[in-house]
């Protein structure tokens, strides 16, 4: 099965409609078991995420993630926080300190 490294699996369009962005900023996620079949088939939302920085690291809260439909018994939470995987540059910048 091939997949495309560089798909954009979510997006939020209305951000740029509501705010202005002056910075853009490429994450990694961490993510459990089924929810990476979800996000391959495009079943999520960052509509009212957010994100804060507690302890040095970054997560992102309310992002929904669909359950994946053959995931069998064992289910996720949709709305749970996860980790967003930034350089400690990065983290500092968004913080406001220099390195």
């Amino acid at each position: 099965m091939f997949v495309d490294v560089n798909k954009i699996v979510v997006n939020n369009r209305k951000a740029y409609h509501d705010y202005e962005i002056l910075e853009e900023y490429e994450a990694g996620i961490v993510l459990k078991g089924a929810e990476v079949k979800s996000l391959r088939e495009s079943k999520a939302s960052i509509q009212d995420s957010f994100c804060k920085i507690q302890n040095g690291e970054i997560f992102i809260y309310n992002m929904h993630i669909a359950p994946y439909e053959h995931a069998g018994s064992f289910k996720y939470p949709s709305k749970r926080p996860r980790k967003l995987l930034l350089h400690k540059k990065e983290i500092n910048r968004l913080l406001g300190r220099t390195t």
